[in-house]
């Protein structure tokens, strides 16, 4: 029987690239529709029927929460055909449910695979998260530094002043504080509303995006799915879990971290070769959002491999059903 040892990144990646476009697919009928959970529902049953007709033995390791909490693509879940290699599946089959059906930009449908056993299981719970796109020196801003000292640590490294700084942020109150410190230094902020899986992914194409750190606490599940991404496309990616009480520290038991006060770099919450596929539901700064025309769909996917670097764009054409 296959097992981790064989995880072929290069066939698989297609596959993949198929769940995501999917999941946007099946959830274009609702954009705009104001129905999030119908939107979401839409996208995780196409993401799931997809994913079964992948030949992996693969399990949700990120998923759309625990078992009592999500009837599909819960964690733990088995996946795919159980012939071949063994591997971690990591998910959000609609990055964005708020976005989609406001209409808003940048929703996304996401998934990565990895060898099993190479993906962290993060539990749900916040995760303060540092991000930088690639081509600077390990350490050149860390998360013992004040968001200033970042914001001053990456323009000294990038040859610029403060004021040529964007930050993304995720529009929270618990953040005002933090916004407040980065625009003290004179750089400017990318407020977004959700989504911040593809916050962090703007760090890794400043040139397409305009941005080039992001900071701030969301979903430590995301932060994987981040990494994962940025693993592909280059970039440093830091991350600590945060705790509101002891139930939240006692999931983080469950799902195997002692070290409540670890600092997780990039590799440490993707530690093998991992694949990464993105889909447009709505437009954004990454990807095209899902285009209809008479007759036709069309999806933008992003399709990435970290074991050769390589990011391919993909357009894909579909008769309208």
């Amino acid at each position: 029987m296959a097992d981790a040892a064989e995880f072929q990144d290069r066939l698989l990646s297609l596959g993949l690239a198929r769940v995501s476009e999917a999941a946007a697919l099946a959830s274009a009928s609702l954009i705009g529709r104001g129905d999030e959970k119908a939107a979401d529902q839409a996208a995780v049953n196409a993401m799931r029927d997809q994913l079964n007709l992948l030949d992996i033995k693969g399990v949700v390791v990120i998923g759309e929460g625990e078992r009592d909490e999500a009837p599909m693509l819960y964690i733990g879940e088995e996946v795919g055909s159980g012939n071949g290699p063994a591997v971690d599946i990591a998910l959000d089959p609609l990055e964005g449910t708020t976005l989609t059906a406001k209409d808003m930009p940048n929703a996304l449908t996401v998934i990565a695979m990895a060898p099993r056993g190479t993906l962290l299981h993060a539990p749900d719970v916040y995760m303060e998260k540092l991000a930088i796109g690639p081509g600077y020196k390990p350490g050149t801003v860390t998360m013992t530094m004040t968001p200033s000292e970042r914001v001053s640590a990456l323009a000294a490294a990038k040859g610029v002043s403060t004021e040529n700084i964007t930050v993304c942020v995720l529009e929270r109150p618990r953040h005002e504080d933090l916004i407040r410190e980065i625009r003290s230094t004179g750089a400017s902020i990318r407020l977004i509303t959700d989504g911040d899986v593809a916050g962090v992914m703007h760090c890794a194409e400043p040139e397409v995006t305009g941005i080039d750190m992001y900071m701030g606490s969301g979903g430590a599940p995301e932060g994987v799915l981040a990494a994962a991404a940025l693993k592909c496309m280059g970039g440093q990616f830091f991350g600590k879990l945060l705790f509101r009480n002891e139930d939240e520290k006692a999931r983080a038991r469950n799902a195997g971290i002692q070290n409540f006060d670890r600092v997780y770099t990039r590799d440490d919450l993707v530690r093998g070769d991992v694949i990464f596929a993105a889909t447009g539901v709505t437009n954004g700064s990454l990807l095209a959002g899902i285009k209809r025309e008479p007759g036709w769909v069309t999806t933008e996917t992003l399709l990435m491999r970290s074991k050769t670097g390589s990011v391919r764009r993909m357009t894909y054409r579909s008769p309208a059903r």
